[in-house]
């Protein structure tokens, strides 16, 4: 027997890459009194969050469900009093709550082994006891992994109750039992795990339902069961491999989120238990501390706990853990700022959206992530019942009793003392901490910047080298001129990194028949779906590049004074900076440098061995710093590649048990781009030096005429790296540059599996690749290139343009001629002439899918039998464009090619013109039948989404993922503006994260409100391909998406940063593949339509795509050739020579392509698709789809490709058997509108009457109003109905998205609270929340709605009485709302709309807003600009009479709608309050409005 079904690594699949989300709940009485009812509202609780758990594709499987309580004296005093023991007094005991091999052989061996372990330790046990379970309610699935589950009963030796030495003894105890037992071959992870083992606290948990939990666990409904605290947890997994350990709570924790840099934190931990030392624990019999097999929330609890039972607090452990952005927080005293900037030089954060509840049964605490990702809503009632739960209406509570509803703002603490009776709020919690010691005395002794660093010698490191010197560096680490031209040059003189577009069509770095840096083997690793990026431009102040150098001692002695570190706030260092560190001699800090060179004609392997055991030594003698240099880089001796070496040595240092007492710096010519450095921080460099760039500057500034000074340039230069590597580690939804220092947030391609194993340990490589000798011959080939050349020139380069004799590019002149010809004549010889100069000359060496061919059939078919092109033509699809992006005659012509052929185009994110959706009077038709929803949610309205076959998530594209988007104000036409709903010559931005969409469920949420939104359409999620894909992908098909597209990192048409185009994502075909498997590891395979794209370039692309998985396929980048693209790569800066992508009316004359000329390309590729599959012997292609065995790889031609594997793509999965396509189910049938609120609109209009009807709601009820909404836009266009004419009353908590994408004519009013999303997208409705009128709060001092509402809203009126969590109003483009107060980030990206704020706002106000108006009631004005983000806006005062007449009018329909008593009382003395309102307008809007209203004068 096995008690999971986690299948480990197979073909692509990797086991460790999962991920899981949850919905969770926390509740006490603040007394610490005991009863039942407090298990019963639990798991009340935990039922309403079944929405935000995973099932299986059956819905019969769980991901797994759990509680934790403390220790039911009662339950288990009374049951051993029945069966004649007399039982202990509480506290005394400790229970173990153990899951067993139900073999009954192997359970006696690990009972037997537990007992002789408990003796061992010198604890008596008490007895062992059955858990009484009922598995009827369970599938086959889940009874056939059920364990045995037993408790043991242990008595304390001590003679305190619940003493905190026995706890100890306990933790001990617990890992003495599983190491014994994986010793023994009883492996933990498949036949044992020991749940909980405590005096305080038990677990019952398991792969469950919400709703099979207290079925199975029948000691849950015993009323003698009692508890003063409960967690629940109900866990969705990425995948259907979900374990009964793996279930939460956890032993100390549960965790609603994600851990971003869990793999640095991990490290982190592993380097410093060596160095632990504490007389309250035996180190040997915990270590090692951290499961790495666990999940990210294990690991985090594996180090709570243990920072906890080695004396920490436990609020005291969660801050350090946990911190809030502190660094550029103004409104921070400064004893708490040197509270965190102490404890950041102990332990790096663990950071990632999260919601966390933590407890040791004596205390018990929630704390939320410092960006505020996850929503954590509490109630709090007048007899001191506490509950916490990711969304409001979990239990039932009389609204009379409630005093307070409120949230967790970002990095805010909430603690119940249930001993002292106590509840400790964030400010009073955190100050008690603080006060314990002198924090700003310690960081002002021990924390020293870098600037009070006194240099020995004078500062000219950078410019001591002659030209020629220069020169011959820079051949010998690889630089070209047109890197220098296109990269260096806008870096020194913009201090940004430079832009580019279409994507990247060079071969891959193991392809490459150039030299290629090690660096370019590795891929930037970004997040989607299960975790957001983050903002790092508008939302900056919660990250932070700070950097410590110093060794660090023991990590748990509290009370110590902090090693002395030096602060940096860049980790990119200057000539000044490395000068001064290269002197530190001095009792604190001692600096070594070691140099890594290499003799050209030695041995690489010896050579690294060597240099590791010179860092070995030098940490032993006690140098704090170590510098790692190539800087004497000679004809003789060439420089070991700085990321092989930092990764190396990192590494060794951690098995060493050293790597906390040593800070690393590479000091190289090699890295120079923002990619370079990033990989240097993620695998292990703590800051970097790149003197050959600063030798290299003061020449270019020359070439650039002196326009700055080396000075400003060198600023310039480290400040657009800084960025860069911001913007990546944001990417990834990182904030703090010290979380992802170690943290290795990358992939491999192209190395193998021996490197990645001895110096890159836990980085995916799936392909395998070179060896360590093959890295030495390519440096060594580069470095003797650079002596070997009789006049010092650097190669021109070809990276992102084609050269004739540089690198190869599937587009270049003769390509792209071609097809153009072929496409425009009609030629198919013509296309076939192209076809085979891409699958023979350039494919082969460009793409993985060049090394594939195809094993030769013995039966091939006449082509006549072969399936129609008509029904293959049907799989196509044109990439998401936007208009905006490409201009309207090239959007309009993809759109009416593909519905010729019957395909379909998409409409990018920047909406469509209603006009096109109604057809041609020659049948053609503009309407773009993918409509697409990405982050800006630009035009997205109920009437858009109604006209769509298919709606597409945008969670990434492949030029850029993890970024947003922008469209400079050039582009924004009036007829652009128009349709994406903003203001004419504005930029408009996508922010990076969709801000309803931070974890899986919340994906699984927007899907269900756009399956509402159009019942019809299909729903499709765009993923970009990278390690991990498939198991988000089967999240993703789990959150009931019916169409997942991969695609690949080279396709992207967008403007994005040349590292972002180059070194983020992977190839198609391994994320394709890895998808493909994994579903149909899942058994999910047959759920979901795969789709793929990213440079598809013929037929044979599309057949090998086949052949991986995809049933649908799209082309981007060579319909727009069609069309008449030359690849200038100039789409960003609108001056496209052929009227593409440009707006300017000039250059749109340029296009001469027509919609006929991608009817005859996609015509050619299904053809050559049809002839394909007659040689292969198949008549459909259906047949291909998966056929992994028709495919074979080609043998090499090139050294660097002779190690590539490609076994891992053509896996065949045996364990699935391919069924039948079954539609997803979006139980849409179940929800309020299909049961309530649609019949009654049915009845209303055949009566032609206005609709008024009340109605109960809960917050199971999601999306209300949505489905209406959408039979409102399809009947009655985008106007809707008039006003109130359709009128729903709800009484109680609405859940997520209530009123999304409201269209005119509809009014929602709600008397209670409402979750997360109310009125998402709003399309001209009317949507009106109060408390209900029991209620005793102050509705102006309490939480009514949630996170993320009205994001996007495009037009609608709203009225709330009660304050909005965090994010409101993100990218209103014109809603017009009134609130009584709002969290953090409110009106970011805002573009057009008016809100008024009747209270208090968070920080971060405004940022990135650039059009309408925001009206906010100030108290103090300083305080106020202090929390409004300034950069774009103006705060001013009310002026002009316009302003007040509609703030004022406003404020009655308020009063109107709500009973408001704010706004009552501002309208009773009016001309005394309307001058505390200040106006919030961006300035270019401002200038806009200005201009019209003077030519409106003028006019």
């Amino acid at each position: 027997m096995q008690h999971t079904q986690r299948i480990e690594n197979k073909g692509l699949y990797e086991a460790h890459l999962e991920h899981d989300a949850c919905g969770i709940a926390m509740l006490a009485n603040i007394n610490g009194i005991e009863s039942h009812t407090i298990v019963s509202q639990a798991l009340t609780a935990l039922e309403r969050l079944d929405h935000r758990g995973g099932h299986d594709a059956e819905n019969d499987v769980g991901d797994g469900a759990g509680i934790l309580t403390r220790i039911p004296h009662k339950l288990f005093e009374t049951e051993w009093s029945e069966n004649g023991k007399t039982f202990v007094e509480v506290g005394m005991y400790g229970v173990g709550m153990f899951f067993l091999p139900a073999d009954d052989s192997e359970r006696e061996r690990s009972e037997m082994m537990i007992e002789r372990m408990i003796g061992k330790t010198g604890l008596e046990i008490f007895g062992w006891r059955t858990v009484p379970t009922n598995n009827r309610s369970l599938s086959q699935q889940a009874k056939a992994t059920q364990p045995v589950i037993k408790q043991v009963f242990v008595l304390s030796p001590y003679e305190k109750p619940e003493d905190i030495r026995f706890e100890r003894k306990l933790y001990l105890l617990r890992k003495k039992i599983e190491k014994a037992l994986i010793n023994e071959g009883i492996q933990k992870d498949e036949a044992f795990y020991l749940v909980s083992f405590s005096s305080r606290t038990i677990i019952y948990k398991g792969l469950l339902l919400p709703k099979q939990l207290k079925a199975f666990y029948l000691d849950l409904r015993n009323e003698r069961y009692e508890t003063g605290m409960a967690m629940v947890h109900n866990r969705f997994s990425t995948n259907t491999f979900p374990s009964w350990h793996r279930a939460q709570p956890n032993r100390y924790l549960m965790h609603n989120g994600e851990i971003n840099t869990i793999n640095g934190n991990m490290n982190w931990m592993n380097a410093r238990e060596p160095l632990f030392q504490t007389d309250m624990l035996n180190m040997k019999d915990i270590s090692p501390i951290v499961d790495v097999d666990g999940s990210d929330s294990a690991m985090f609890d594996n180090t709570l706990e243990f920072l906890v039972l080695s004396g920490w607090s436990l609020p005291h452990a969660m801050m350090m853990m946990v911190p809030e952005p502190w660094l550029d927080n103004e409104r921070m005293d400064e004893e708490r700022k040197a509270f965190y900037q102490y404890h950041s030089s102990l332990m790096e954060p663990w950071d990632g959206p999260a919601a966390l509840a933590f407890t040791d049964g004596k205390q018990i605490g929630a704390c939320l992530d410092r960006n505020g990702l996850r929503p954590a809503r509490y109630i709090l009632t007048e007899d001191d019942f506490l509950c916490v739960s990711s969304e409001v209406g979990v239990v039932d509570i009389p609204e009379e009793k409630i005093i307070r509803k409120d949230r967790l703002k970002p990095g805010q603490m909430l603690l119940a003392d249930l001993d002292k009776g106590c509840l400790y709020e964030d400010e009073e919690l955190k100050q008690l901490i603080i006060s314990e010691r002198p924090y700003k005395d310690l960081v002002e002794k021990n924390i020293i910047p870098i600037e009070k660093v006194i240099a020995n010698d004078s500062y000219d490191y950078e410019l001591k080298a002659d030209s020629s010197s220069v020169l011959r560096k820079q051949s010998i680490f690889g630089y070209t001129l047109e890197e220098l031209e296109k990269v260096f040059v806008p870096m020194i003189l913009n201090g940004k990194e430079p832009t580019g577009s279409m994507g990247y069509d060079a071969p891959l770095a193991l392809l490459s028949r150039q030299s290629q840096l090690l660096f370019h083997y590795f891929k930037q690793k970004f997040a989607q779906v299960t975790n957001p990026p983050i903002d790092a431009i508008r939302e900056e102040s919660i990250t932070s590049m700070e950097v410590m150098l110093g060794g660090n001692s023991n990590l748990l002695l509290s009370k110590q004074q902090v090693d002395k570190k030096i602060r940096l706030q860049t980790p990119i260092l200057t000539g000044k900076d490395i000068v001064k560190i290269k002197n530190l001699r001095s009792n604190n800090w001692n600096t070594a440098t070691i140099s890594t060179l290499f003799p050209v004609n030695g041995n690489l392997k010896e050579s690294l061995d060597q240099l590791l055991q010179k860092v070995e030594n030098e940490v032993n003698n006690n140098f704090s710093i170590i510098i790692l240099s190539d800087y004497h880089v000679n004809k003789e001796n060439a420089a070991i590649p700085s990321l092989l070496v930092v990764s190396a040595v990192h590494h060794h240092l951690i098995r060493k048990g050293l790597r906390s007492k040593v800070s690393l710096i590479v000091e190289s010519g090699e890295p120079r781009e923002v990619h370079h450095f990033a990989a240097l921080l993620g695998y292990g460099a703590n800051a970097i030096h790149p003197y050959l760039v600063y030798k290299s500057i003061p020449s270019l500034i020359d070439q650039e005429n002196n326009k700055v000074t080396i000075e400003e340039a060198f600023d310039n230069y480290v400040n657009a790296i800084t960025k860069g590597v911001l913007k990546i580690l944001s990417k990834m939804g990182i904030s703090t540059v010290q979380s992802y220092i170690g943290a290795q947030i990358f992939e491999a391609i192209g190395i193998s599996k021996e490197v990645i194993d001895c110096y890159f340990p836990r980085t995916s490589s799936k392909i395998g690749g070179l060896v360590l000798e093959d890295i030495s011959r390519e440096t060594c080939e580069r470095h003797n290139g650079a002596f070997s050349k009789e006049s010092l020139e650097l190669d021109i380069g070809s990276d992102f343009h084609w050269r004739r004799e540089g690198e190869l590019h599937l587009y270049q002149p003769k390509t792209i001629h071609t097809l153009q010809q072929a496409v425009r004549t009609g030629s198919y010889d013509l296309y076939k002439k192209y076809s085979a100069m891409i699958n023979d000359e350039v494919g082969k060496h460009t793409s993985i899918r060049g090394l594939l061919g195809f094993k030769k059939s013995s039966q091939s078919i006449p082509i006549d039998e072969v399936e129609p092109m008509e029904s293959i033509l049907k799989r196509f699809k044109t990439g998401a464009m936007s208009f905006g992006s490409i201009s309207k005659e090239a959007h309009e012509a993809l759109a009416i090619a593909m519905n010729r052929i019957g395909g379909m185009s998409n409409s990018g994110e920047g909406g469509e013109d209603p006009e096109r959706f109604t057809p041609l009077e020659n049948g053609d038709s503009k309407c773009s039948n993918i409509k697409q929803v990405a982050s800006g949610r630009f035009g997205v309205t109920s009437h858009y989404l109604i006209h769509s076959k298919e709606i597409q998530i945008k969670m990434a594209q492949g030029a850029k993922p993890g970024e947003g988007g922008q469209l400079a104000g050039h582009k924004v036409t009036p007829e652009v503006a128009k349709t994406r709903g903003v203001t004419p010559g504005i930029e408009l931005i996508s922010p990076p994260p969709h801000h309803d969409i931070y974890s899986i469920e919340d994906l699984a949420q927007l899907i269900y409100d756009l399956k509402n939104a159009n019942s019809k359409a299909r729903i499709n999620v765009k993923l970009v391909s990278s390690s991990g894909v498939g198991t988000i992908a089967a999240g993703v098909a789990k959150a009931k998406a019916d169409v997942i597209l991969i695609s690949g990192y080279d396709g992207g048409t967008g403007a994005a940063s040349r590292s972002s185009i180059k070194h983020t994502g992977m190839p198609w075909e391994l994320g394709l593949a890895e998808a493909q498997q994994t579903l149909k590891l899942n058994g999910l395979r047959h759920k979901v339509t795969l789709e793929t794209d990213g440079k598809m370039m013929s037929g044979r692309d599309v057949i090998i795509a086949a052949l991986l998985g995809a049933e649908e396929y799209g082309f981007s980048t060579l319909p727009l050739v069609a069309l008449g693209c030359v690849m200038m790569r100039v789409c960003h800066l609108d001056t496209c020579p052929v009227g593409i992508a440009t707006q300017n009316p000039e250059l749109r004359k340029n296009m001469v392509g027509t919609a006929d000329q991608v009817v005859n390309l996609m015509r050619f590729v299904a053809q050559e698709i049809r002839e394909y599959m007659a040689e292969l012997g198949y008549k459909s292609l259906d047949q291909l789809i998966g056929k992994t065995d028709l495919l074979k790889q080609e043998e090499p031609d090139h050294w660097k490709t002779k190690r590539i594997d490609l076994s891992s793509i053509l896996a065949v999965s045996s364990l699935a058997k391919k069924r039948n396509k079954e539609e997803q189910d979006h139980e849409l049938e179940r929800n309020l509108d299909s049961r309530k609120l649609l019949p009654l609109y049915d009845k209303c209009f055949n009566q032609t009457q206005r609709l008024d009807a009340v109605l109960p709601i809960e917050n199971m009820n999601r999306s209300v109003g949505t489905l209406v909404g959408s039979k409102v836009s399809e009947m009655f266009g985008e106007n809707g109905l008039p006003d109130d004419q359709i009128n729903y009353h709800f009484k109680g908590s609405a859940g997520q998205s209530f009123g999304a994408f409201l269209p005119k004519g509809i009014t929602l009013s709600l008397e209670g609270d409402a979750n997360d999303y109310v009125g998402k997208g709003l399309s001209g409705g009317k949507i009106i929340i109060s408390p209900t009128a029991k209620s005793t709060f102050l509705a102006e001092q309490n939480i009514i709605i949630g996170n993320a509402t009205f994001y996007g809203a495009t037009s609608g009126e709203a009225f709330i009485s009660g304050i909005a969590g965090e994010r409101f109003c993100v990218r209103n483009s014109g809603a017009q709302v009134v609130v009584e107060g709002i969290g953090d980030h409110g009106c970011e990206y805002m573009t057009g709309g008016r809100v008024i704020i009747l209270g208090d706002v968070g920080k971060n106000f405004a940022a990135g807003m650039s059009g309408g108006i925001s009206y906010v009631l100030v108290k103090v004005l300083e305080a106020f600009k202090k929390k409004c983000n300034q950069e774009l806006v103006y705060v001013e005062r009310l002026d002009e009479e316009e302003d007040v007449c509609f703030l004022k009018n406003k404020l009655k329909q308020h009063v109107q709608y709500t009973n408001s008593k704010v706004a009552k009382e501002i309208l009773e003395n009016w001309e005394y309050n309307y001058p505390n309102f200040v106006r919030v307008i961006p300035k270019k809007y401002k200038a806009i409005l200005t201009e019209q209203h003077k030519s409106k004068q003028y006019s």
